[in-house]
């Protein structure tokens, strides 16, 4: 009767659900409520549900085959992205690692052995066995094959609150890497366009040398007939030389342009190049949704809500140190003095045990602890809505920057229309002897430097609508990382 009492208790103990001392986590608010629809109203018509983000590939909202196959090579061999996903490897074998205190540790610890005692021990008081007060001298042989059973009865949750931090820790990670990968191929967009841009503007800077090289051939001309004096030949060489400089300094840029590209898709600087193609297009509609979406959308918001559950979990962990630790123990195995007989009856030996440790006096460290563990959930709490503000601001910035640009490329095609006009003007009233060279070196100077701003403000609106996508979290999604978790299976039992 008592045995079966005692066995009940235990089993009691093992079957017990338990109660998790753990605060039960939810995702705090943001620190004030989202805003009904942006401030700023975006230079487009709204998005139709066509032209949402393509699902995984955001960059193909911009149509560019050549874009879309650097980012396919990027998502292949980028080094930082694949370094990413390794770290995603070992984040879910921690986790795997934390479901194992929810099953029995069985070890084993076979051992062969063959001594002999002296015959001059010490008797500790046993009886002589030979005349002169001493003992026999023996030699002996002891196999065993023993096997120790643990297990921790969860019954304040403190097993419980491991799994669920390290599937929170698991799934944090997860976004991380969906953010690594937003990153690398924002910046490899932002490149892209700024080489395209740098080819459109090398073509302008081109065109502007082709004409200034006429205009050397002309007061050349004219300085050899007496008409033109050796200062306006002076001055028009200085500006061909200068535009000329200008032109190696263009191509300068887009060469490191090209160099980061190739790091960006893996590949050895020295062998990759991006073929000539000056900016042609117009950076198409985004589609913006509420300021609410941004909170499922962005990879680094899940990443800091995905770590206040972590910490929520390390709380409960904390709190679980205050109660009981339950541990059911059971050992046994052969052992015998000959090989023969190990694996008989006799040879048999078991012992079963439970304990409860119960902290008492501690010095303050539990309670210190679960401090610590509080101060860390709050700072996680300050951190998740500092990401969500940020994630706001980026949005609005990314809105206002594409309305500003859009409306100063309006005006800067006027500026280039109107520096044309001005310096046909000036030629003809040049050749007609009605003005000095001065002014045909003038406007030769406003039209190139109009014709480069409007070209690198059409650069800046494709890189504005890059950053303004990925603010908007590309196309990603939080309901991507929630299958990023682990479970005890029952598998895991007989598992080394």
């Amino acid at each position: 009767m008592r045995r079966a009492a005692i066995a009940g208790a235990l089993a009691l103990l093992v079957l017990a659900t338990g109660c998790t001392v753990g605060p039960r986590y939810s995702r705090p608010a943001a620190p004030a409520p989202a805003p009904d629809a942006w401030k700023t109203q975006p230079p487009w018509e709204q998005a139709a549900p066509k032209d949402a983000i393509p699902k995984g590939a955001w960059w193909q909202v911009f149509h560019d085959p050549a874009l879309d196959t650097y980012e396919q090579q990027l998502l292949q061999a980028n080094q930082s992205l694949i370094a990413a996903r390794d770290h995603l490897d070992q984040a879910r074998s921690l986790a795997r690692v934390a479901t194992a205190d929810m099953f029995p540790q069985l070890s084993a610890d076979p051992s062969a052995l063959r001594e002999r005692g002296s015959g001059n021990r010490p008797l500790n008081g046993e009886i002589p066995t030979v005349a002169n007060g001493g003992y026999a001298p023996y030699t002996q042989n002891t196999y065993t094959i023993p096997f120790s059973l643990n297990y921790e009865v969860d019954l304040f949750g403190r097993v419980r609150n491991n799994v669920a931090a390290a599937n929170a820790s698991l799934q944090s990670t997860a976004a991380d890497l969906q953010n690594v990968q937003l990153v690398l191929t924002a910046e490899l967009a932002v490149d892209y366009f700024s080489l395209r841009e740098l080819d459109a503007e090398f073509e302008v800077v081109q065109e502007s040398v082709g004409y200034q090289r006429k205009g050397m051939d002309l007061v050349n001309n004219r300085h050899a007939g007496g008409i033109a004096s050796g200062l306006e030949v002076a001055q028009q060489a200085a500006l061909l030389d200068s535009t000329l400089s200008q032109l190696a300094l263009v191509q300068e840029l887009r060469a490191q342009y090209e160099h980061a590209i190739a790091v960006l898709v893996g590949q050895p600087a020295s062998n990759f190049s991006v073929p000539v193609a000056p900016l042609r297009a117009a950076p198409p509609p985004v589609p913006l949704g509420v300021p609410s979406d941004v909170l499922e959308r962005r990879p680094d918001i899940s990443t800091a809500e995905r770590l206040m559950a972590y910490q929520n979990a390390q709380v409960g962990i904390a709190r679980s140190a205050f109660y009981p630790h339950i541990t059911l123990s059971g050992s046994g195995g052969w052992q015998s003095r000959d090989l023969a007989p190990l694996l008989n009856a006799p040879s048999l030996f078991w012992s079963l045990g439970a304990d409860a440790l119960q902290p008492i006096f501690e010095g303050g460290r539990n309670r210190a602890n679960l401090a610590a563990a509080r101060s860390a959930y709050d700072q996680s709490v300050a951190n998740y809505r500092q990401a969500v503000l940020t994630a706001f601001q980026q949005v609005e910035d990314g809105i206002s920057n594409l309305s500003t640009l859009s409306q100063a490329l309006t005006t800067q095609g006027a500026a280039v229309e109107d520096a044309r006009r001005a310096l046909e003007i000036a030629n003809n009233r040049y050749i007609g002897g009605v003005t000095s060279y001065l002014d045909v070196i003038t406007a030769q100077t406003t039209l190139l430097t109009s014709q480069r701003l409007e070209t690198q403000l059409l650069g800046q609106r494709m890189v504005s609508s890059v950053y303004l996508v990925k603010a908007l979290g590309g196309s990603w999604d939080a309901s991507e990382i929630k299958g990023e978790q682990v479970h005890p299976q029952a598998g895991q039992i007989v598992q080394p």
